[in-house]
Parts: C-alpha cells; structure tokens; sequence
C-alpha cells in the first residue's frame, strides 16, 4: 500500500489492519482459510470416491479390470439393509461406543478433578502415567492388554482368581475387554483437556463453593461442569467419533471380530466386507453409514445442548 513519506509506522500498521477490523465476521475465516483448505484436499475426495463406489458393482472383478464397474443405484444399500447382521452388528456398535464414551469421560473427568486437589508431585508421576498409555499406539496396547488377560500367562487371572477364564470367548466378556483398553487409551487427552479448563476456573468460585460446604461432586456438578460446558462438548464428540470407529482395539483382541462374529462393529464389519469378502461397493456403503451416523448425531448433540444453554 502507498503512504506518505513523513506517515508514522503506527498509523501504517492500522491502515493495514482496516480490512480485518471493516469485516469482522470474515476474520476467522481468513485465519482458518490455510487449513480448510489442506483438510478439503484431504477429505473431499476419498469421500468423493467412497460415495461412488457405494453407488457402484465393485468386486475383485471390476479391481483386476476383468469387467467394467456397472452403476447399481440404491442396489448395495437394499442389500445392506436386508441384512439382518448389518442391524445386529450397528445395535452392537451404538451400544459399544456409548459405553467408550461413558467410561472415557467419567475417568477423564474423574482423574481431571483429582488433578487439582493433589499435589505437584504425584500430579505430575500422574499425567506422565496417563500420557504414557495415550502415546501407546493402538496395536502395542492391544497385545499387551490380550497378554495381561491371558487364561494361562495372564496376570490378572491369577490376581482375581479366576483360574483359566478366557476373556475373549464370550461376547460379553470380549466387549468388556475391549472397552477397558479403549477408556485406558482415550482417557488421558480428556483429562489434560478438562485439567486445563479447571485450571482456568478462578479460585474464587472454588473456595466459596467450598466455604459453602460444597463437597467434590457437588462442586463439579454446580460450578466446575456449567464452566466447562465447551471444553466437554469438544471432548464428548471427539470420544463419539472414536469410539463409534474403533477397529484396531477390536480386530486385534478379538481375532477380527470374534467368534462368528459375535464382536463386529460396523468398522470390522466393513473391513470384511470390502477385504476379506472383496465386495468393495457393500463396504464403502457401510462407510457411507457410519459418516452419515456420526454427521447427523453431532449435529443433534450441538443443537441439544444449544438448546439447554438458551433455555438457561
């Protein structure tokens, strides 16, 4: 931009910021422009290409280019849901996820509060405990977590006498598993996040909630929870997201989804069908479902609790 030769520096400088001050709504949008942009080039076209192919005849045939892929319309999604396994796998999955996410932020929470009430030391043996287990990837946990319920080396068998019961031959048992290392692996971002909020909390609100008798659940329930409303709305749909689309947890501690099946998510199911079956359009229709799902159940979950916060 031009400017006169004696203009001050400062004046320079508001002139140049005048566009982001004359639109402020457009602000945030130029800031967050670069990274909209990477997350389209990322995103936008395999689901670009797991919608068509949904739409489409795609098996190893059409793979091999033995044969054209054909258009089918709505062909693989009647399929999909005239199959009773598909309904009995996306129960399972729902169930599953709300169970992850339920454990996740009762521990997050939980561990967050106890954070801010202990002192420097075991706070911090804490979080490097907790930042341990979520640095672990997801492979590495699930072995070892398979290894520590063994019926024969396993030690937790033999803390809980429970002589040679096998965790992975039951559905039940083999959810509850899975669930145990998937709270164990996600719980520790939920509490840094919500130890964080806390720490933002002024004093003031937490000594007179005190002073006023409050005990520890109280406390969280009146003053530390409504103040940290956005900070547990991010990390709930964060967990939703997670845990509805779990599958190395499952795959690997379940041998690919139990017997018979009897562990599917719709994640394994998918894997299945596309890999293992080579019926590509049936899996890509399954993921079209669950981005669908998890589209339509954040949308919901932000409109209710929008709602509840107008209302107060």
């Amino acid at each position: 931009m031009n400017h006169q030769p004696g203009e001050p520096p400062g004046k320079r400088a508001n002139r140049r910021r005048a566009p982001l001050r004359r639109y402020p709504r457009r602000t945030p949008w130029i800031y967050l422009g670069p990274a909209l942009v990477v997350l389209a080039g990322l995103l936008v076209y395999p689901i670009y290409q797991l919608v068509l192919i949904s739409f489409m005849e795609y098996t190893q045939a059409q793979v091999s280019g033995g044969e054209p892929a054909t258009f089918q319309g709505l062909g693989n999604y009647t399929e999909l849901f005239a199959d009773r396994q598909f309904w009995d796998v996306l129960l399972a999955t729902v169930l599953f996820a709300a169970a992850c996410v339920l454990g996740t932020l009762l521990v997050g929470c939980s561990l967050a509060v106890l954070l801010s009430r202990i002192r420097a030391f075991p706070r911090l043996v804490l979080m490097l405990a907790a930042l341990g287990a979520w640095a672990t990837p997801g492979i590495t946990g699930s072995t070892v977590w398979v290894f520590l319920f063994d019926p024969d080396f396993g030690p937790v068998n033999k803390v809980l006498g429970l002589g040679d019961f096998s965790w992975t031959y039951g559905r039940y048992s083999s959810f509850a598993l899975v669930l145990f290392e998937v709270v164990w692996c996600s719980f520790p971002l939920v509490m840094v996040t919500v130890y964080a909020g806390i720490r933002a909390i002024p004093k003031e609100l937490l000594e007179a909630a005190s002073l006023d008798g409050a005990n520890m659940w109280r406390t969280w329930r009146s003053v530390m929870a409504p103040l940290l409303r956005p900070i547990l709305i991010v990390v709930t749909i964060q967990s939703i997201i997670w845990d509805f689309k779990v599958f190395t947890q499952i795959y690997v501690m379940t041998g690919g989804g139990g017997i018979a099946g009897q562990n599917l998510v719709l994640n394994v199911y998918a894997y299945q069908k596309a890999f293992a079956s080579s019926e590509y359009s049936l899996g890509s229709a399954i993921g079209v479902v669950m981005l669908l799902l998890l589209f339509a159940f954040t949308l919901v979950y932000l409109w209710l609790l929008r709602r509840k916060g107008e209302e107060l």
